[in-house]
């Protein structure tokens, strides 16, 4: 059984259907593909087309970026929150303490791996936790996709935490969806090293001023500049080239008056 979103729950943003509602709202009566989507990996579907795939089949794909949410409010009006994948990640660890479930993290390093184990213990104590570390290299073989899978089964968690980049990562948990034996799958990269503490996230005054993706960028100016000075004003054209579309041909425009 598949899970659907009510059309309450989610709004269509450029052709991919964005959830709006609270994390509360998520439902668990089917096994669950979440995803995130900013105004960069956006951009990289416009390319990428196995990744457009994969976002645009996730059963829930949460608006991580206030590039998205600025885009729904100037596309649709609508007024929504930035669901980042730390906030989804903390959400669902709250969630497994309350309930003594287990969750498993698929991706980084040992030494990540190992530290995320450690901090879990001492702030949810009552979460199971499994992790297996895949090569690091830019496509997996058949063999090293079906160690990952069994990892993950002879597990069997409540959550999977898929953590390679991406978009490999989004790809991979698209493409072996159904052969995980897990209730939810999502695909948070960068938050095996926020969690982790090897990469420090910018704290809660960049993040409550919607100014997070400045405070990344300072921290990383080499990695990140790219993306956000250069990708950013891309979809801030393609926002308003599509804004100007549908001024056009809305039913409701008023015909221009003849000067005379």
């Amino acid at each position: 059984m598949n899970y659907e979103l009510s059309t309450h729950e989610k709004t269509d943003l450029l052709g991919f259907p964005i959830f709006t509602s609270p994390l509360e709202k998520l439902g668990s009566k089917s096994k669950i593909l979440i995803n995130t989507i900013n105004q960069y990996s956006y951009i990289v579907t416009r390319q990428d087309q196995g990744f457009k795939k994969a976002l645009m089949e996730s059963d829930v794909l949460l608006p991580d970026g206030v590039g998205i949410v600025a885009a729904i409010k100037l596309l649709t009006g609508k007024t929504i929150k930035k669901i980042a994948g730390a906030d989804l990640h903390q959400h669902l660890l709250e969630k497994l303490n309350r309930e003594g479930g287990s969750c498993f993290y698929l991706g980084s390093s040992e030494s990540t791996l190992n530290k995320i184990r450690e901090r879990i213990a001492e702030e949810y104590p009552n979460v199971k936790v499994g992790t297996y570390s895949p090569p690091y290299k830019p496509e997996f073989s058949k063999e090293d996709d079906q160690q990952m899978i069994d990892a993950v089964n002879a597990f069997k968690p409540d959550v999977l935490f898929v953590g390679m980049t991406a978009p490999k990562q989004e790809k991979w948990a698209h493409t072996h969806k159904s052969q995980l034996d897990t209730k939810i799958i999502t695909s948070i990269g960068a938050v095996f090293d926020f969690y982790a503490g090897t990469v420090e996230r910018p704290g809660k005054i960049w993040i409550n001023m919607g100014m997070e993706w400045l405070g990344r960028l300072v921290k990383e100016p080499k990695r990140l500049w790219k993306r956000y000075l250069y990708f950013g004003p891309v979809f801030v054209y393609l926002l308003i080239k599509e804004k100007a579309n549908l001024v056009y041909n809305s039913p409701n425009k008023q015909p221009l008056r003849k000067v005379a």
